[in-house]
């Protein structure tokens, strides 16, 4: 029986596809793309020429039907989006679930994803992380999903468009508190790069492309935050540290904003 491939392709740099992978896209009848302009630049650039067809967010549903009757028909069909794994922040999922219930075979060739490659590089604490994806474009739903993680001591894994940075990065501060984040963009390519900081502080000049944000996980076994919003501010007074720099370690500790804590002491 004919089956589905999902193919896991480059996030950048081209040369990071797997053997398998292209072995699978030279077997294959058909490939299904996320965006055929974009595939193209890739399966040229490896001398793979096949027939190709469009399934997007906006069509997948409707062109799982599509899809069906080729691998009725005997063709093989892989399916690449436009970078990395498909189903993960991309089309894919719905393909993938809707011919199972078809009883089709489907086979994943996996391959490299942005957030695993970020939260290695981001030097934050990579033994446990959850990985969110787009926030909702609706203020509502942004602050009801990320008051539901806020308490988590995990690394927050997020994928941003350049379009929504700064009020995405606004959102964490918001709803999350001042906490160390890495901004990771260009992943793979000649100008990548890492961006780390504080969500108070950090800002990101002329936004292009997307990024994956990571933020610390909260602090919840830190000692100093059993300690009174005073005696926290003294701990650190008497450590040396001016005020202001003390005022700053208060906030990263908890997870507050610099303003509100040094609203409490003035």
């Amino acid at each position: 029986m004919a089956k589905l491939f999902l193919v896991g392709t480059p996030i950048g740099n081209l040369k990071d596809i797997t053997y398998r992978a292209v072995e699978t896209l030279n077997f294959v009848d058909v490939v299904a793309c996320e965006d055929t302009r974009h595939s193209m630049i890739l399966l040229n650039a490896y001398e793979i020429k096949k027939p190709l067809i469009s399934v997007h967010k906006f069509n997948e549903k409707m062109q799982v039907e599509k899809v069906a009757s080729l691998l009725r028909d005997g063709k093989n069909v892989a399916y690449i989006s436009d970078a990395g794994m498909p189903g993960i922040s991309d089309p894919g999922f719905i393909l993938l679930t809707e011919l199972k219930k078809q009883n089709f075979e489907v086979e994943i060739i996996p391959g490299v994803t942005a957030f695993a490659t970020a939260m290695v590089g981001s030097g934050l604490d990579s033994s446990h992380f959850t990985f969110l994806g787009f926030l909702p474009e609706k203020q509502k739903e942004k602050k009801m999903l990320l008051e539901r993680y806020k308490a988590l001591d995990s690394t927050l894994i997020f994928y941003v468009s350049s379009h929504n940075i700064e009020k995405d990065l606004r959102a964490f501060l918001d709803n999350l508190g001042n906490r160390k984040v890495v901004v990771a963009n260009e992943l793979t390519k000649k100008f990548e790069k890492y961006i780390c900081g504080n969500l108070e502080d950090i800002k990101i000049q002329d936004p292009k492309g997307e990024y994956v944000v990571l933020v610390e996980g909260a602090n919840l076994q830190s000692p100093l935050n059993e300690l009174s919003l005073e005696e926290h501010f003294d701990y650190y007074i008497k450590e040396g540290l001016k005020k202001m720099d003390a005022i700053k370690k208060v906030a990263q500790d908890r997870g507050l904003k610099k303003d509100e804590v040094y609203k409490h002491f003035v």
